[in-house]
Order: structure tokens, then sequence, then C-alpha cells
């Protein structure tokens, strides 16, 4: 390769909800003796899989494969009501890893279900968020993705609200919510976006170094909803060349010039590290800034309670004063440090 220069997305990488989710899992891992379970992948990225996998995690597709009284966590992209009561008459102990921004969109669907809407929500077909989403109220929601979709819905007898797909970019999200708002001019929606900030900021980060670049490299999994949205994004803002990677090792061997790097949501600084690594830029990297992303989502409840409870046997066991030792600090702990550390158990 001969890489002049990198331009290095930020923010990029681990969202707020990624990071919860994946510290959540980790604790998980390291309190019980047995397999822990999770419904779905816990985020949409290969090698936070893959890691967790190696730790002795179990994903599965469908709560009953999971053995009676095994501990279960399901994922960050939420689940259908009748998953999380499964779960909670199967499992030992579950903890709810959904990202706060999707459960916001559920409550949503609740209560305007509750108030007689008929819901039209915006989502990919077959999405874990979309599915989750829909089974909260699914006589009372319609899913579109496209124009043509919008076009096709009937006349609602009752009033329309229109909710979306958390990790929807802007483009996919307006053009389709201006048909549904031609088609229902009162159509209700919510005075806070549904769009997750995070997914906004490394759109928004990548279209300000996208216009400079030669080649565009986006980090992250094929079934990553906000990662796929950023390879789509840099193609229409004009980039010859768009690569997605897994790792470094898919990066091919002709770069030239300028390159642009960003990571979706759910992809780990360890991947971009090795990334700049591996294209070994000439001129260096020089890291483009958009927004400072200060986001912090605490533990689950019951990740609360293991830390408080394992906190307080240690306490208990060094003879310290439980009184007055030091607690957790959650915020200071960076899931990607966590992540790294799974791979020296």
């Amino acid at each position: 390769m001969a890489v002049e220069k990198v331009l290095l997305a930020s923010p990029r990488g681990f969202c707020a909800g990624v990071e919860m989710a994946i510290k959540a899992l980790s604790w998980m891992v390291r309190t019980f003796d047995g397999p822990v379970y999770c419904y779905h992948e816990i985020v949409h990225n290969k090698i936070v899989v893959d890691r967790f996998r190696e730790r002795g995690v179990v994903f599965v597709d469908d709560i009953a494969e999971v053995p009676p009284g095994n501990p279960i966590m399901l994922s960050a992209h939420g689940s259908a009501p009748e998953v999380v009561a499964a779960a909670r008459e199967r499992g030992s102990y579950v903890v709810d890893a959904v990202c706060p921004l999707v459960t916001k969109v559920h409550h949503e669907v609740k209560v305007r279900a509750g108030k007689g809407f008929h819901i039209v929500y915006v989502g990919h077909e077959g999405h874990e968020e979309a599915v989750g989403t829909m089974a909260v109220a699914p006589e009372s929601i319609t899913r579109v993705e496209t124009v043509d979709e919008v076009n096709a819905l009937p006349d609602f007898a009752r009033p329309v609200a229109m909710l979306a797909q958390t990790t929807l970019s802007h483009r996919e999200w307006h053009e389709v919510a201006v048909s549904v708002k031609g088609r229902f001019p009162d159509v209700w929606t919510p005075g806070r976006s549904d769009l997750c900030f995070a997914t906004t900021n490394r759109q928004t980060a990548l279209m300000e170094i996208a216009p400079r670049v030669d080649v565009f490299i986006v980090i992250g999994s094929s079934n990553s909803s906000n990662t796929r949205a950023l390879e789509r994004l840099a193609g229409e803002a004009g980039c010859a060349r768009v690569l997605r990677i897994n790792s470094a090792d898919e990066l091919p061997p002709d770069l030239t010039g300028t390159v642009g790097v960003t990571a979706g949501a759910s992809a780990p600084d360890e991947l971009v590290s090795q990334v700049l690594t591996a294209l070994a830029p000439r001129l260096g990297v020089e890291e483009i800034f958009v927004t400072e992303e200060d986001e912090y989502f605490p533990p689950p409840r019951n990740i609360r309670d293991l830390q408080s409870a394992v906190g307080t046997a240690v306490t208990s066991m060094t003879g310290a004063d439980v009184r007055t030792a030091p607690s957790l600090d959650d915020r200071a702990l960076a899931a990607s440090t966590v992540l790294e550390a799974l791979s020296r158990l």
C-alpha cells in the first residue's frame, strides 16, 4: 500500500448503548460459572460476538434453546415482551441490556397504541430492533421502508403516529417520513427524534471527510444497520471507492492517496487501531472532530445489583470497612478495555 494520509472520523465506534451492553455481558461472564446465554447477538459485530463465544457465551435465536436455570442476557436491540417474559420464566438470572433509546421507542408504541393510534413504523424488514418493537403492539403497527410502501398503505380509520428504528440514517428516514406526512397530514410524531444521536454523529463526521478522500473505509459487520448506513452514505457523498471491512485482514493491498476511516457504533477501538497500523500513512493520521460525545448509559439494574454484591463480598473478605470502601466507577471503565481483557481470561 502507498497511503499518503488518513482522515479519521470522530465520533466513531462504540456508542453509549453498545458500551453498556458489552460491559453488562462481561459482568455476567465473570460472575457465573455455567454458560451464559444471550438472546440474539449482544451487538451486531462479528469480533465482539466471537470474543464472547470464546468465553463460553451461547447466542440463541429462541429462548426455548436455553436450558432452564441458566443466566440469560437479552441483546441491546430490544426484545419482544413475550421474549422478555419467557426469559424470566426460564432463566436463573435475566439481564435486559436493551439500549435506552430503543426502550423509548417501545414506550412510545405502547402509549400511542393504548390511545387508539395506528403506528407507521419506519424500519428495516427482519432487523432485530424492528421485530422487537413491532411485537409491542402487533395489531396497531405497520412497518414501512420505502416511499412505495407508504403509498400502498390503506387510509386508516384511526389517528396515525409515526415512529422509527433508531439506527436508520437521516437519508433513509427523511424521504419516507416526508411521504408519510404527505399521506397523513395530521400524523403524530414524538417531540424528540427516535433516531440515535450516535448514528447521526457518525454520519455527520463521515460527511465532513468524504469529499476529501480517495477511498473510505468503514469498519463494522454486514449485519450492523448503522454500519451499512455509513457505507451507503459514503457512496452517496461521492466517494469513488467505499470498503466495509470487519478487520484489518480484509484491507486490499492497492490502497493509495488519502483514505477516510470510520467505524460503526458496534465496532471496537482495537479494530480501528489495527486498521491504522496496517494503512501506515506516510503523512500520518489527522483526526476530524465534529462533536464531543459524552452520553453515558448506566448498567441495567440487575448488573448494578451484581456489582454491589461482588464489591461488598470482596471488601468484606479483605477486612475493609464496607461503609467507607470506594464504589466502582462504571462510567470510567471503557467497554473496549473490558473487551480486550476478555481475551486474556
